[in-house]
């Protein structure tokens, strides 16, 4: 397996369901009273791509994505239009100071990307599959226009020089979810397609996605 660093069509993933999954088991108590366990650290995402589709141009561009991928096999980027962005709003660009991804010590020089969810009981989320050229950073709130670099298929900004103790290690960017597909096949149904028509009429049941970690 691999990861083929090309995106699904973010035309059609405009259209999809999905989103975040977390496993927790619950177990009910004689007394009323449960007992819950976080069986993920992280959460994971799921899509459905076939509500996506809109004519048989975008299945078949989903078809020729399927087969290059080997099916179940390469995982690839998916834009997730509900959550791509680091900072509050969507509709601002990426700041310098959107996350934090740490503090320095003086000797470490890599910084994973992260989204931080909440305030009361914060979530960090690894960001691993940033959009190359969107990448912002900055120490102690001051903008550094170089001296790092990202690396676009993990999420781990490299300084050249180590930030100094307990200066604060910060970014502002957009990113991808990695995802692969969740079905051996793709079952469409086009009993009503024709040569002479410009699009089908044809159902697609679905066509899960599924985040993975690599």
């Amino acid at each position: 397996m691999a990861f083929l660093d090309m995106t699904f069509p973010r035309s059609i993933a405009a259209g999809v369901v999905g989103g975040p999954e977390r496993r927790v088991d619950i177990v009910a108590l004689s007394s009323g009273d449960e007992e819950r366990n976080a069986r993920w650290k992280h959460s994971r995402r799921s899509y459905d791509a076939a509500l996506g589709i809109r004519s048989v141009d975008d299945l078949a561009k989903v078809i020729a994505l399927f087969e290059e991928a080997g099916g179940q096999l390469h995982s690839f980027r998916f834009r997730d239009w509900s959550d791509y962005w680091s900072g509050e709003t969507v509709n601002l660009a990426p700041s310098e100071t959107d996350q934090v991804l740490g503090l320095g010590d003086g000797t470490e020089t890599d910084f994973q990307l992260v989204k931080t969810y909440g305030t009361l009981a914060p979530y960090a989320r690894p960001i691993t599959k940033p959009i190359a050229g969107t990448v912002k950073v900055a120490l102690d709130d001051v903008v550094q226009a170089s001296g790092w670099s990202v690396n676009n298929l993990t999420g781990v900004v490299s300084f050249v020089s180590p930030p100094g103790p307990s200066v604060k290690v910060t970014a502002g960017f957009l990113f991808d979810v990695p995802v692969r597909f969740d079905t051996p096949r793709i079952a469409t149904d086009m009993a009503f397609f024709s040569e002479e028509e410009e699009r089908g009429v044809g159902t697609i049941p679905e066509i899960p996605l599924i985040e993975v970690r690599e």
